[in-house]
This record gives C-alpha cells, structure tokens and sequence, in this order.
C-alpha cells in the first residue's frame, strides 16, 4: 500500500509539467551562456585541476581551499548513487535515461556554475572568520535584500530548507553499500549498517577540517578505481558498444519495448527517471554542493563555478557514464533486476568474485565521501540559521554530530524489515528531490541577473572579453553598506556569546 502510495506521488511530480521546468532552467542558462561549459572546456580545465595554487586563492583565509572544496563536492555528489541510483533508472527507463541524464549533465554543468557563482557571491562570514553559502544564503540577500522581496524570499527559503533537510532521512548511501555488502559477502544489512555509523561518526566528529581532509586522499583514488574498473568491463564487451550507444539515443525518444524481465518504459518515464539520476548523481540544480563551495577561498565567485562545471563532468558525464555502459553492456539491465544488485552482476560476469570485492571497496568509498560531504552541507545550513545566536549553534552543530548518522539506521532498517527493495527505496529518493530542486532552480531563475553581471566581470577580468568596471563589487560583502550589515550581524553574535559566557561564569 505504502508503496503504490510512493509510486503513485514519485510519477506525478516527475512528469512532462516538472521536467519541463528542470530542463528549461537549465537549457536557459546553458544557450544564453553560449554553450560555455562546451565550448571554454578547456579554460575550465586550465583554471581548476590545472591551476596552481597561487591562482586560485586570494590573501584573505577561507573555510577551505577550492581542492578541498571541489573535493568535498565531488565527494558529496559521487556517490553510491552512480552505483545503484544509475542501474535502476536504466533498469525502470531503459537505455533512453542514459541520454536524458547527458542532456541533464550539460546543462548542469552550467547550472552548477551558476548556483556556485551566487552561493560565493553572497556568502557570509561569521565571528570566527569561517565563509559559509549556499542557496538560502543567496535568497535571503539576492531575493530579500537586494530585490526588497523579503518575505518571498523568507518562504522560499523555508520550503527549500524543508526539502533539503528531508534528503537527510534517506540514507541513500548507506542503503546501497548494505545492499551490495549483502549481495557479495552475505552480510546483514542492518549490522553493515551501524558498522558504517560508527565510521562515519569517527570522520564528522571533528568536523569540516577532518572532512575535507579526508576527501583530498579519498576522492581522487575512488574516482580513479572506478574508472579504470568500469573502462576494463567495456573494453573486453567493446563489440556491443555500438548497439548500446544506438539504443541509448533511439529510446530516448521513441521509450522502451518489454525486453526479458524489463517492463518497458514510456518516454516520460524515461526522461523522468535519466533526469533525476542525472541530478541526484552530481547535485546540479540540487542546491546541496554550494554550501561548501561557498566557503572556498576564491578570487572570483565564477571562478569558484568553473569548479562547480568541473565537478558535474566529473560526476555524471565520466563515472555515471562509464557505470551506465557497463550495465548495458553486460546485457543484465533487462533482466528485471534493480539497484547495485544489477551493477554487481555486471561487474560479476567480467571479474567474477574479484568484482564483487571491488564494488565493496568502492562503495564503502563513495558512501563515507557522500555522507560526511553532506554533513559538512548541514553545518552550513545551522550556521546560516543561528548566526546571531553563536553559543547555540556550536551546541547545536555539536549534538548533530551524534544525531547525524541515525537515520541512515532507521531506514536501512525499516526497508530490510518491511521486505522491500531498491527500487522503493529510490522512489523515495526522487521524492525528496522535488522541493530542493523546485525551490533552487526558481531562486536561481530569479537572480538571473546578478549571475550575469558577475559572469561578465568575469569574463572581463580574466578572458579579455569587454571591459572591467571598477565599481562592480565582486563579493557581496566588497559593498560597505553590505559589509556595514553583515558586521552588525556578527557583532550581535559576538555580543550575545560573551552574555552568555559571562551567564554561564556567573552561575558556577
């Protein structure tokens, strides 16, 4: 019953209505920017992974270096979801979802330039000197304060931090890391579950220094393996390329016929199930990887969004792609399985035992990059919400650290328990897609403008096209009456700490 219920909500939300406002957004940002992802891949490349460090970083200390925040990022977003969250919208879309989830990443290359941008533009400092942002950062200034929309801006942000605290519950990571444990070893479900827990509580427990510390040393090795894995498994079913990259551009449009224990799919589920792989895989649109690239150290808020760009390609058009191949390759995507169990056959058929090994390894990799990612995601949030209140916010960020990993036991638990099975489970996590997403790409629609205006200073600063205005301020905070309000802001805070300490001395 609970089931159809989740179906039923899941196809009325990601319909033609939904998709076309996802994929519009993007399509907007993506030809009124002139292709620019597509066409300045090479000064992306230039000036993220291939910069120096002197290039990217201004005198001023920030929260984290761009590395470790394109880190952290990818960390976050190159997940177990390009694990299970792929072969299951192959396994319900077809081939199709593969193109769909491309045109999502293209877009999305530009549309996590474009929420990076802002979330950099707009960031706050608190009375530690610590940079946070992200969407409800720039909503509250871009939409509140600048364009004097302040309860507009204030119920928007509301709904999307609703939504965004809602993807807390779903244990996406965890679910299928128990799920392929499961499959491959035998291994209980909820006993991997609160093994990984306590692994995960170990690496938040000191919190965003310890996390981007780990995503430095982690995520360029999993992204590495997982590559290097999946190209093997695709180079030895070389002959059936082809006709899977046939049938990737053929269904898109035209759905899917029943194939073997595949069910078929109409174009609209298989537009609906690529695009929401695509944005769950590399968070674009999502409004989650902004909160740490708001707190980079970095010369220019576009700057900081090439590292956004960087990141989606990464993501989706690289390790999402190779797993989508992989999948279609072996022929087991029709076969009516679901989840990492279809990745996990995939992998099987080619390296036998030894894959399932391999799957092991690099789930227990994506997940703890994802979750601790995420945390640091979460701390944001707290800080924006209890600026002015310091005290209660580090009391506050300091119990989360415990109450953070639970619910990743609550549902693993309760999905296992109930006898259902991923794809449920990943209907669920459509659902706690939509009001981010909805929410952040209209905030993003709306402040159009100031990207732009950023996006020009940018490419005349540091591409020779047009001219430099002077009086453009960069940051948000380079205007004094900005900055004026902002001090306030942190000096209210500092004020209400030092009440409270001496509160606190005077009860001792």
């Amino acid at each position: 019953m609970l089931a159809h219920i989740l179906n039923s909500i899941n196809d009325f939300f990601w319909d033609i209505p939904f998709l076309t406002f996802i994929v519009g957004i993007g399509l907007y940002f993506f030809i009124k920017s002139r292709l620019f992802p597509v066409v300045h891949f090479g000064h992306i490349l230039r000036h993220t992974v291939f910069s120096s460090k002197k290039e990217q970083t201004t005198k001023e200390k920030g929260t984290v270096s761009p590395f470790e925040a394109v880190c952290i990022a990818i960390g976050g977003s190159v997940g177990v979801g390009c694990i299970g969250g792929v072969a299951t919208a192959v396994a319900t879309g077809g081939p199709g979802a593969v193109f769909w989830m491309w045109v999502w990443a293209f877009c999305g290359m530009m549309i996590k330039c474009v929420e990076t941008a802002l979330s950099c533009h707009f960031r706050s400092r608190n009375e530690k000197g610590e940079y946070y942002g992200g969407a409800i950062y720039f909503i509250e200034k871009g939409i509140g304060r600048q364009m004097h929309h302040a309860k507009f801006a204030k119920g928007l942000a509301i709904a999307f931090s609703i939504g965004f605290v809602a993807q807390f519950l779903g244990g996406s990571q965890v679910f299928t890391i128990a799920e392929i444990l499961n499959k491959s070893f035998g291994m209980n479900m909820v006993v991997v579950t609160l093994i990984y827990s306590a692994f995960l509580f170990y690496i938040i427990f000191r919190g965003v220094p310890r996390i981007a510390a780990f995503a430095t040393k982690v995520v360029p090795l999993m992204c590495i393996l997982v590559v290097l894995g999946g190209l093997v498994i695709i180079a030895i079913n070389y002959q059936v390329i082809p006709d899977v990259l046939y049938s990737i551009f053929h269904d898109a449009f035209t759905g899917t016929a029943a194939t073997g224990g595949f069910t078929g799919a109409a174009v609209a589920k298989v537009i609906g199930d690529g695009v929401a792989r695509s944005i769950n895989s590399n968070e674009a649109g999502q409004g989650s990887s902004p909160f740490i690239y708001g707190s980079a150290d970095t010369v220019h808020p576009v700057r900081q969004g090439l590292w956004g760009s960087f990141d989606v390609f990464v993501n989706t058009i690289v390790v999402c792609t190779i797993t989508a191949l992989v999948v279609l390759s072996t022929g087991d995507w029709s076969t009516g399985v679901k989840g990492a169990t279809l990745t996990i056959n995939a992998y099987e058929s080619v390296f036998g035992y030894g894959g399932d090994i391999f799957l092991g390894i690099i789930a227990l990799l994506f997940g703890l990059t994802t979750t601790t990612g995420w945390f640091a995601y979460y701390v944001s949030v707290i800080n924006h919400g209890l600026r002015k209140k310091p005290h209660l916010r580090d009391r506050v960020i300091s119990v989360f650290r415990y109450i953070y990993p639970l619910p990743n036991i609550i549902i693993v638990s309760s999905i296992v328990l109930t006898g259902n099975g991923p794809e449920l489970f990943w209907t669920i996590v459509n659902i706690t897609l939509i009001a981010p997403v909805f929410t952040n790409l209209l905030a993003l629609f709306i402040l159009r403008n100031k990207f732009w205006q950023l996006f020009k200073d940018y490419k005349a600063r540091y591409m020779g096209v047009g001219t430099v205005d002077p009086n453009f301020y960069v940051f948000y905070e380079d205007d004094p009456e900005a900055y004026r309000r902002e001090e306030a802001i942190r000096r209210e805070g500092r004020d209400v700490q030092t009440k409270e300490m001496e509160t606190c001395k005077a009860n001792q």
